[in-house]
């Protein structure tokens, strides 16, 4: 299709609410010669919401081996923003024939927003040559597949673990090995009684929030909201099970109901020894724990989740970012080598790792003795991979659609009041079923 024709087709994407948008503020990338860049000194822009992308790409080109045989001398421009604003502006500047990034880093919340109205194949590069080398070795490219194309690659495999205070476990006689959520709710419920300490957190705050942490443990039991056709698959026995799983832990005491799990309430929780374990993903360590009680290192650890007593799976997940490169610009093939490069290659992996603490997700790197060395000052000198490869060998696909984000506006309330006793469970997964398909019928 010509550049045109895109455009036109972006035009008519109205119904993402992109008609009234302020003056661009990522314009700043400049613009470059109409030729493609085909070797030598290349300037790629870069759109991100997160420092810890820029210091990876910044990392990366500066790698002597990561960069070896590279026909481009690359240098990294880069510009932050809101993870909306990312693809609110890159839209934008599509549809205006302006100074779209390179590279794009779209956080997987945002993503569904580009699934409709053919952006995501107008816009970006369809990466189906540059990941077949990898074949099923790569994980988590469903959420980011349109049509069966894939147009993104995740920075983190986000896999989803149990983090608990081993000695709050060891003190209280919780064993640290208990084999399913049902088993650990049964000491979570004598913990609670008897010293008002819980093993789980839900969230009560932002509709995001609670809709994440109940899609977390959905997908770990094998549910989910949509499938790979992007047909809704929200009812099912399987949703309704993992809440009255939540709505039995937060009114037993099993599971501690905070506005979100990174705020002042669930700081204090975490200080006072409240909150013992929770079900989060890997960048929980830094971002939740080591942020929020730094004087606790050494007295938490992390293991594989409990199961579920009827089925799922080992592992969840939760969260993600994946980068795209824009299609029809000088600098494609630059920086489509260089997402390559630093994506899907061995060595970026581990650099991803090491700069960021990006879980891998290449397979054969859950085996790598590198990483398998590694050990977590924090979590008492853990050997975090011995936990990671086993989760990651059963870590459940995650699948989105055009629909996500108005099922996520429109579930978050009816979850939230079964949380709060207001609903059934099966009462609030009807409820945002039927609440969703009026929306999409709009």
């Amino acid at each position: 299709m010509t550049d045109l024709g895109r455009r036109a087709l972006l035009r008519g994407a109205g119904g993402l609410g992109l008609g009234a948008l302020a003056a661009p503020a990522l314009a700043a990338c400049g613009s470059a010669d109409a030729s493609p860049v085909s070797s030598g000194r290349v300037d790629v822009s870069l759109w991100t919401h997160d420092p810890g992308y820029i210091k990876t790409f910044g990392t990366a080109v500066k790698d002597p081996a990561l960069m070896r045989g590279s026909r481009f001398d690359y240098r990294v421009r880069a510009t932050a923003a809101a993870p909306s604003d990312v693809v609110t502006r890159m839209i934008a500047q599509a549809v205006a024939d302006g100074n779209t990034p390179d590279l794009a880093g779209i956080v997987i919340d945002q993503y569904p927003r580009v699934m409709g109205a053919s952006i995501a194949e107008n816009l970006f590069v369809d990466l189906t040559e540059t990941v077949r080398p990898s074949g099923d070795d790569l994980l988590k490219l469903a959420p980011y597949t349109v049509g069966g194309v894939p147009y993104g690659l995740d920075s983190d495999n986000s896999i989803s673990v149990l983090y608990y205070r081993q000695d709050v476990f060891d003190e209280y006689r919780v064993p640290q090995d208990v084999e399913t959520w049902e088993e650990l709710a049964e000491h979570g419920e004598r913990l609670h009684s008897d010293h008002r300490v819980s093993l789980g957190m839900v969230s009560t705050g932002d509709n995001g929030s609670v809709v994440n942490g109940f899609l977390q443990l959905l997908l770990q039991r094998g549910g989910g909201f949509f499938d790979a056709s992007g047909e809704l698959v929200l009812d099912s026995p399987e949703a309704v099970e993992v809440l009255d799983f939540m709505c039995r832990g937060v009114r037993t005491g099993v599971l501690l109901a905070l506005p979100d799990p990174y705020g002042s309430a669930c700081a204090a929780a975490l200080k006072s020894g409240r909150l013992a374990a929770t079900a989060m993903p890997n960048w929980y360590n830094a971002y939740g724990l080591q942020a929020n009680v730094p004087e606790q290192k050494g007295r938490w650890r992390m293991r594989t989740l409990p199961r579920f007593t009827g089925g799922g799976h080992l592992a969840s997940t939760m969260g993600g970012t994946a980068f795209t490169v824009l299609k029809g610009k000088p600098r494609t093939d630059a920086a489509l080598e260089l997402l390559r490069r630093v994506y899907l290659s061995r060595d970026g992996q581990i650099l991803r790792y090491r700069s960021g603490g990006f879980l891998p997700t290449l397979k054969p790197l859950y085996k790598d003795p590198e990483l398998l060395g590694i050990k977590d000052e924090y979590l008492g000198g853990q050997r975090v991979f011995d936990v990671y490869s086993r989760a990651a060998a059963d870590l459940p696909l995650f699948y989105q659609a055009p629909g996500m984000q108005i099922l996520s506006d429109v579930l978050g309330g009816p979850v939230l009041d079964a949380l709060k006793g207001r609903t059934s469970p099966a009462a609030a997964i009807e409820a945002g079923l039927g609440a969703y398909r009026q929306q999409v019928k709009r």
